[in-house]
């Protein structure tokens, strides 16, 4: 298979991603640029090795779940969520928020585990599987202010500011707006979000790293979010509390996670280092 070839498939699956009911081969041909015999050749070899469906009935082609059993395979692996999981459901049930954990991906971030923390009222719940805009949300402030900032801005500028309608009315435009809300970060210690990733929603986030260590290298980060008339100034003190509380917790388990992962289990000792981490995050 060639590399255009590649990437046609790996369009095409991103494309189908944002289709819950599916979607029909000519939408597919034209929003691709590809000719319907094309597209119908691709999608027929993805049906065949299982990642795409097609409804008898309308003809619309999906995805089939394949695609998340290859990626949940791939977090149990490397161990990422249930190393979080504990710290983030404390995390939710102090703040009563949504929080999320994401790791870093190459140059990017990627949110894998969740918990909600709201058990009345209103309950901000987005959906996991949308791309982190860096200069739009708490989550990718708080990474890109752990940067040095020439790097942070290339990486952003390379991106560009325009996000189609993945942000919020107050998201950053510009330059110069970013080093200022980067500068903000590094000295409150928290990462602010006030309508910038989505409207009528406040989002907080810290950095964690990879080990207790200060100089160990930034392995993701922990996130608040909520509606606004809920996160008012007075809440976003304790909020900013609990985040840096929990970070420090992350940093504490996550390399003990590495080496659950790896060592051998000992005949008897079922369980141990899951208890282990329970004991470190409730003392």
């Amino acid at each position: 298979m060639t590399i255009a070839a590649v990437e046609r498939a790996l369009n095409m699956l991103e494309a189908l991603a944002g289709e819950p009911d599916g979607a029909d081969l000519g939408v597919l041909s034209s929003r691709l640029d590809l000719p319907a015999s094309a597209t119908h050749r691709l999608l027929t070899t993805l049906a065949e090795r299982g990642f795409v469906t097609q409804d008898a009935g309308t003809g619309a082609y999906a995805l089939t779940l394949k695609l998340s059993q290859l990626a949940f395979r791939n977090l149990d692996l490397r161990g990422l969520p249930d190393a979080g999981q504990i710290v983030l459901d404390a995390l939710a049930h102090r703040t009563r928020e949504y929080c999320r954990l994401a790791v870093v991906e190459d140059e990017s971030l990627v949110w894998i585990a969740r918990a909600q923390g709201a058990t009345a009222g209103l309950r901000y719940d987005p959906p996991m599987g949308t791309e982190i805009v860096l200069h739009a949300t708490a989550t990718g402030k708080a990474w890109l202010a752990s940067l040095p900032e020439a790097e942070a801005l290339r990486i952003v500028c390379a991106r560009g500011f325009q996000a189609g309608d993945r942000t919020g009315p107050n998201a950053l435009s510009d330059v110069d707006a970013l080093r200022a809300h980067l500068a903000e970060t590094r000295k409150r210690g928290v990462a602010l979000a006030v309508e910038e990733g989505e409207i009528g929603t406040v989002a907080m986030a810290v950095v964690f790293r990879s080990g207790p260590a200060p100089d160990a290298a930034i392995a993701g980060t922990l996130s608040v979010a909520g509606p606004l008339p809920r996160m008012t100034e007075e809440r976003r003190g304790p909020i900013a509390l609990a985040l840096q509380e929990a970070a420090q917790d992350m940093a504490a388990i996550w390399p003990l996670r590495r080496r659950q992962m790896q060592a051998p289990v000992r005949p008897g000792a079922k369980g141990q280092p899951q208890a282990e981490l329970q004991a470190r995050t409730s003392a």
